[in-house]
């Protein structure tokens, strides 16, 4: 069991004492291991030696001559046979502290993570969780790690391609190296993926999925790309041809084209239900009307968006205005009556 004094040193002096220690009779590799085994230790309690030797994929005698490594170095590590390493409690690297409040909130920032980004981006993030966790004093580590299984998130659909792993991280690339993506990629209006050469502007996640805008050299325009509809996305070596200009530049641009007014009346026991999804139709304003509400949107996709979206819900809301938007409801409600009949 070692007790020595936790070193008072800042994170590049400690690491640098570290490789100081394994200079000259190891790789790169290694260090880059011992590191990630000493943050690790600071994520909890206890941490078994087997769970070290199957997240770095080395045998426990390797596992073994690390931990020792560490001890060398100055590290505070208290062993216990047959149950594991801690570090010696008060010891922290870096000196960051956080309330138990916050060490909680990593617990749903953890599972957005998972099921909001692809494989890549989440493998990313659970190495950023490690070095999170490290810092958190005891009783933090046993809050979050209480909290950890009792809490699961499943998104409303599919937002990524399963064999598309990286798509986030070759886009994240792209648009801070300026360089132009290839894609294969599925229209909602074509039956055969196309193939796509884009300069990626900006990310964005709205009503249920991850959108990609971006310039499309097939098309000579600037068009949205929806990241489950990717088949295939790979890096290229060719800048960008263009300036591009913010997302939220573009994303404004949107606002100044044509534009139908519709009003709606909604039962309020279905109203509440869809305020989040009303705004990305255009909501602008509501009124109560008693046991309604009086819903003024401005739409830029009567014929298909809004039409389809209100029928979710038609049997609780009455159309005000327009009426080329009853007219279009009836008409799917119609098609739709024959599909059924035949």
């Amino acid at each position: 069991m070692s007790q020595k004094r936790p070193p008072i040193l800042g994170l590049k002096s400690y690491l640098w004492e570290i490789a100081h220690a394994i200079m000259g009779m190891d790789t790169v590799k290694r260090f880059d291991r011992i590191v990630a085994i000493l943050i690790q230790l600071q994520t909890k309690r206890i941490v078994k030696a087997q769970e070290l030797a199957d997240r770095f994929e080395v045998s426990l005698r390797t596992i073994y001559r690390d931990i020792r490594t560490l001890e060398a170095s100055g590290v505070p590590i208290i062993s216990e046979a047959g149950v594991g390493y801690s570090i010696m409690d008060g010891y922290r690297l870096p000196p960051v502290m956080f309330t138990r409040e916050e060490a909680g909130s990593f617990v749903a920032a953890e599972k957005l993570m998972q099921k909001f980004t692809d494989k890549s981006l989440g493998a990313y993030y659970e190495s950023a969780m490690f070095k999170l966790k490290s810092v958190l004093r005891g009783s933090e580590k046993d809050w979050v790690e209480a909290l950890e299984s009792q809490v699961s998130i499943t998104p409303g659909q599919a937002l990524f391609n399963n064999e598309v792993s990286n798509a986030l991280e070759i886009l994240f690339e792209s648009i801070a190296e300026q360089k132009q993506v290839f894609l294969r990629y599925e229209s909602l209006r074509e039956e055969i993926p196309s193939e796509r050469r884009i300069e990626p502007v900006g990310l964005f996640h709205e009503n249920g999925f991850w959108y990609i805008l971006g310039f499309c050299h097939l098309r000579t325009d600037y068009r949205h790309f929806r990241t489950d509809r990717i088949h295939k996305i790979t890096r290229t070596s060719l800048d960008f041809l263009l300036k591009h200009g913010t997302i939220d530049e573009h994303r404004k641009k949107r606002e100044v084209v044509s534009k139908t007014k519709v009003r709606i009346l909604v039962n309020k026991s279905v109203a509440k239900f869809i305020q989040g999804q009303s705004k990305y139709y255009g909501l602008i304003s509501e009124e109560d009307k008693g046991k309604d509400v009086e819903m003024t949107f401005m739409t830029t996709d009567l014929e298909n968006g809004f039409a389809r979206w209100y029928l979710m819900f038609g049997d609780y809301a009455k159309i005000m205005e327009p009426e080329t938007l009853k007219k279009r409801v009836t008409e799917i409600l119609t098609k739709s009556q024959e599909m059924l009949s035949s």
